[in-house]
């Protein structure tokens, strides 16, 4: 370690003008390193001094030279000149890479062979200055420790290096040797205290990374402002570490072949792979290999067993990413700010942002002989070109991560399962086409020569009307509202069911191929909120108690209590009732609407007006229904995260699943309100003639169409289902990413002109700066729960429904995909065994569907009244005269007054209908539900309890019919285990002979038999046979010749000397045995 002061210290007169300094040469072997506890506590001692801790690296030893080369003196000269902010940390700066090797798209550090596998970026602002050479020194004294092979900016002062003085050129520090340089206030420049306190944690941080094995590289030309970039590179050693700490999965050298089919099924599985083969994607390296590796859970005693080509690649940069993330996550910053982890310091300021890089430009330019995982991901997945080809899983996950990997996963299970789904959806519509023109009721009410009066709309203004001016709603409801309606409802409800077991299988599947099963859960490190607001609470506490308080005490304060949360639990209640409360009102403005606009258009004298009233208002309605949800979607979103901030969750996974639970409770209110509405509620509580229910007491309530209310639920569903597909799902997510993109290249526009200028192409880590960050997975599936409940809930009411979602769904995936690829920063690799809180989600609106879909069909449409009609009231047991049946009599004398049609003849008409069943105004008792209405009634509750019993029934034999893991999956996971099994058997196999042969040839070298100690026979092989011989067992007593050394590294300890006391015997050969 070689220690040296700068010119401007107190002890000059040690250090003379800084020309001469101590070099200290430390060898570091490939198990040692710098990063010592002395080392790090040296460094805290000075600190007290107010000497800060600056960034070092470890790097392979080099041997000592005394005199720097050539090319060290130019880029020594080179640097002399270089500038530096005073709001930088002094950190081991490097130039620009010059090699071939360096410029290769900015995915390594200077010297073009560590690679960058994290950035820190920190955003300086414009009140910064650059100072000169002689002033570059901060505002204190400062340890520097450089060990990356790059000498600090000289300290002396650029006139004295043109008088001639203090211009003696230093050496470089070589690589095993760390300088400190000691050096106090230079010219003094006024710093402000937060930016001083932003300093020193971010010393405190980044030494911390240091400490823990990382390796820092900052940019030589730092700017006044603008975002300055710390990469991060993870030696092989911190790989090692972290990865046997982590628990990863990495393949070994043994294989076996996977079992192949015979007979009828292998056949069947050639010729589905040939049908299959224009849709897999082109992906190299991943095509269907009947070999498979064991994979084990990494550790360092055990390297000879895994297949290391090159230990650069033997990690891939998801893993480097996740395995540096692990190491930013946990690093605490005790000493300036009781901090734990990245986010928490991104929180506070420390630092802008912290990100993995991407694998360089996704587009492929020239000819390239092996295209990048991104690039291949664009070309194959993120284009919407390749909409018709199955999705790289494996690379997905690969690149992204586990928990990325899953969600497009089922994603696109969902979007497969949904063909089939839309297959018998146009089957259902089409029967309804087909049918319409032999449809009984609606040739009825078609037909003119019945000559059903019906009675006014409206009180007042309103006259008698036609009901065969109806006929096209009628014809219209049929194609929904049909037998086959009935059937399909029955098929989405097993749908559903047979989706999450679909979903259940390929999870497992998934999990078995990415070696997922058996990972236990990471611990989680508090969040940022939670640690601010348990120190503020520690605060108070410190505050308020006596000196006399015990240490018993102190411990409450670890954790956050309900009673700290209890003010946000009640802010949350009321909050989520306000929010209902809302919803319901939106609901009820529109029917307000609806009612108020039905009355003027009735009014109306154009006939056409009139005529159009119900097709205008529903419309109408529908729309404003939709810009409504819309709206209050982004508003409950925002307000979903703020209720969740107000609990303050202490892990990000339970802040996670809080805010989903919260959003998607006011989602599910916001978008299928309106469609509750219209499907139980509309037209129930209308009233009839003569005594209708009002609103405010002038309005009349609202009541469903002739042709019933499905028809309006109908146009209700498919308006606001696709209203919310193209505007939200589609139209935000390529819109506003692109006007955000656009915000950010116009700020920084200034920036990117003077790179032009000076023609330099943008690092990586710029390019992926620039980028969005990736706010994780809940718009993604919140978006897909609430379109699986439009495909489920009513789909009774909308057969097309699964057609439109897997359209929307093919799009999507690519969209997703795109954004992922080529609009987001690359998100760190997070390892999940499943989607979560999600898949509960899910499994209770599939339950849910079925009672929604029975009452549906019950109570919305007329397939119960059909089949009573048909089968109780009917003459002949066919549907002529059902509508007659399904209409009551009204005496237009009743009417109150001021309700009856002005221009109302008394002889003309003297009774007019209504669609109720209630007893005509001749009957003893006129206008009450008639027995018809309870046999209707009645048949609507057996139905439901029928209708969930049985699809109950199904669901369970569906679920109990298809086994949750896959017979293929069971027989390879004892076939590995087994194989496993064998490996480490084999190894303790071979241990034991080598050791063996070790003792054969000690004993070899032995010069005479009478020469043994005596009571000892020879060495017996059995348990004890595989110690190495003491001192004076088994060797010459005069040394003999060399000892045999076994040459496997890890059974190198079996050839040391072992003393022959039993005691020590019997520990050595406890750790021979298998």
């Amino acid at each position: 370690m070689a220690l040296r002061r700068t010119p401007s210290s107190t002890c000059a007169e040690s250090w003379t003008n800084g020309a001469s300094y101590m070099r200290v040469a430390t060898a570091l072997s490939e198990s040692s390193s710098i990063h010592s506890d002395g080392l790090y506590h040296l460094t805290k001692d000075v600190s007290r001094m107010e000497l800060e801790p600056i960034s070092y690296s470890i790097l392979e030893p080099v041997p000592y030279n005394e005199e720097p080369s050539t090319v060290e003196q130019q880029r020594l000269l080179k640097r002399k000149s270089m500038q530096i902010s005073p709001s930088e940390d002094k950190l081991p700066v490097v130039g620009s890479p010059s090699g071939p090797q360096g410029t290769g798209e900015g995915l390594y550090f200077s010297d073009g062979k560590r690679k960058v596998d994290y950035v820190l970026v920190l955003h300086q602002r414009r009140n910064g200055s650059i100072r000169s050479h002689a002033s570059a020194a901060v505002s204190h004294d400062r340890l520097s420790i450089v060990s990356n092979g790059n000498f600090p900016p000289s300290a002396g002062s650029d006139g004295a290096a043109g008088k001639g003085g203090g211009g003696l050129l230093r050496e470089p520090a070589r690589a095993g040797e760390v300088f400190m340089e000691l050096g106090d206030a230079g010219e003094k420049e006024p710093t402000e205290p937060a930016d001083h306190e932003v300093r020193l944690i971010r010393q405190e941080f980044e030494a911390s990374l240091l400490e823990a094995g990382l390796e820092l590289e900052r940019d030589k030309e730092l700017k006044t402002y603008g975002p300055s970039f710390t990469r991060l590179h993870a030696p092989w050693p911190v790989l090692c570490r972290e990865a046997e700490f982590l628990k990863i999965k990495v393949p070994t050298k043994t294989s076996y072949e996977l079992k192949e089919e015979s007979g009828f099924g292998s056949s069947m599985s050639t010729v589905w792979r040939k049908m299959n083969h224009p849709f897999q994607p082109k992906v190299p390296h991943q095509e269907q290999e009947r070999t498979k590796f064991l994979t084990h859970c990494f550790s360092r005693d055990k390297l000879h067993l895994y297949n290391i080509t090159s230990k650069d690649t033997f990690f891939d940069n998801a893993t480097r990413g996740r395995i540096v993330y692990e190491i930013l996550r946990r690093t605490v910053c005790v000493r300036t700010c009781q901090t734990i982890g990245i986010s928490t310091l991104i929180a506070k300021g420390v630092y802008d942002d912290a990100f993995p890089l991407h694998d360089g430009d996704y587009k492929v330019i020239g000819h390239l002989e092996e295209k990048s995982d991104r690039q291949v991901l664009h070309n194959e997945w993120a284009k919407y070109s390749a909409f018709y080809k199955y999705q790289p899983i494996d690379l997905v996950r690969k690149y992204f991560g586990e928990k990325i990997g899953l969600y497009f996963a089922w994603l696109g299970v969902y979007t497969q399962l949904l063909i089939p789904a839309s297959i018998v959806g146009i089957i259902v519509f089409c029967y309804g086409v087909a049918t319409v023109d032999s449809d009984v009721p609606s040739l009825e009410m078609c037909d003119e020569r019945l000559n059903f009066t019906m009675c006014p709309l409206c009180d007042g203004a309103c006259d008698f009307w036609q009901l065969s001016t109806a006929c096209g709603t009628a014809r219209a409801s049929h194609l929904f509202d049909n037998p086959a309606t009935v059937f399909f409802a029955i098929f989405m409800s097993l749908w559903a069911v047979l989706f999450l077991e679909h979903w259940k299988r390929r999870q497992i599947s998934l999990s078995f191929s990415w070696d997922l099963t058996g990972i236990e859960e990471d611990e989680e490190h508090p969040r940022p909120k939670y640690e601010t607001i348990l120190l503020q609470k520690r605060q108070r506490k410190q505050k308020t108690k006596k000196k006399k308080k015990k240490k018993k005490n102190e411990a409450a304060i670890e954790k956050l209590t309900w009673k700290d949360r209890l003010p946000g639990y009640f802010i949350n209640v009321s909050s989520v009732l306000f929010m209902f409360g809302l919803t319901f009102s939106a609901v009820f403005g529109v029917i307000i609407y609806r009612i108020t606009v039905s009355a003027l258009m009735a009014m109306s004298p154009d006939p056409d007006t009139k005529s159009n009233v119900r097709v205008t208002v529903t419309a109408t309605a529908v729309i404003i229904n939709l810009v409504v949800i819309l709206i209050l979607d982004e508003i409950y979103g925002a307000v979903a995260l703020w209720l969740t901030e107000l609990e303050i969750p202490k892990t990000e996974t339970h802040f996670e699943e809080r805010l989903i639970l919260k959003a998607f409770l006011l989602k599910f209110m916001n978008a299928y309100a309106p469609i509750f509405y219209v499907a139980f509620f509309k037209g129930r509580f209308a009233g009839r003639p003569g005594s209708y229910v009002y609103v405010f007491n002038h309005y009349r309530m609202e009541e469903c169409a002739p042709g019933g209310c499905l028809i309006e639920l109908c146009i209700q569903l498919s308006i606001i289902m696709l209203g919310k597909q193209l505007i939200q799902n589609n139209i935000f997510e390529i819109g506003i990413p692109k006007l955000k993109k656009l915000v950010r290249a116009l700020k920084d526009k200034g920036t990117a002109e003077k790179e032009m200028e000076e023609e330099r192409p943008p690092k990586q880590w710029n390019l992926d700066y620039a980028l969005a960050p990736f706010d994780g997975l809940t718009p993604e599936y919140m978006e897909m729960i609430i379109q699986f409940g439009f495909v489920s809930l009513f789909v009774a009411s909308f057969p097309l429904a699964p057609l439109f979602a897997l359209l929307n769904n093919i799009i999507e995936i690519r969209l997703d995909a795109k954004k992922f690829v080529t609009e987001l920063r690359r998100p760190v690799a997070v390892r999940a065994k499943d989607i979560g809180i999600w898949y509960n989600i899910l499994s209770g609106m599939g339950k849910f569907s079925v009672i929604i879909n029975a009452f549906v069909i019950s109570f919305t449409s007329d397939f119960i009244p059909r089949l009573v009609y048909q089968y109780m009231f009917s003459q002949t047991g066919t549907m002529h005269g059902f509508i007659d049946h399904t209409l009551s009599y009204f005496n237009v004398s009743n009417f109150k007054p001021g309700t009856a049609p002005q221009n109302l003849e008394q002889g003309s008409i003297t009774v007019c209908r209504y669609k109720d069943y209630r007893e005509p105004p001749w009957s003893p008792d006129a206008y009450t539900f008639s027995k018809q209405y309870w046999c209707v009634l009645a048949a609507r509750l057996a139905f439901v309890i029928l209708f969930q019993n049985l699809v109950m029934f199904l669901s369970l034999i569906v679920a109990w019919g298809i086994p949750d893991v896959p017979k293929t999956i069971v027989e390879q996971f004892k076939r590995e285990k087994k194989l496993l099994v064998d490996v480490f058997l084999r190894e303790e196999k071979e241990k034991f002979q080598l050791i063996q042969s070790l003792f054969s040839k000690n004993a070899s070298h032995q010069p005479s038999p009478h020469e043994e100690h005596p009571g000892k026979g020879p060495q017996l092989p059995g348990r004890f046979s595989t110690l190495p011989p003491g001192p004076g067992q088994g060797l010459p007593r005069d040394g003999g010749g060399p000892r045999a050394r076994c040459r496997a590294a890890s059974f190198s300890q079996f050839s040391r000397n072992v003393p022959t006391s039993p005691k020590n015997g019997d520990e050595n050969s406890r750790h021979t045995m298998v």
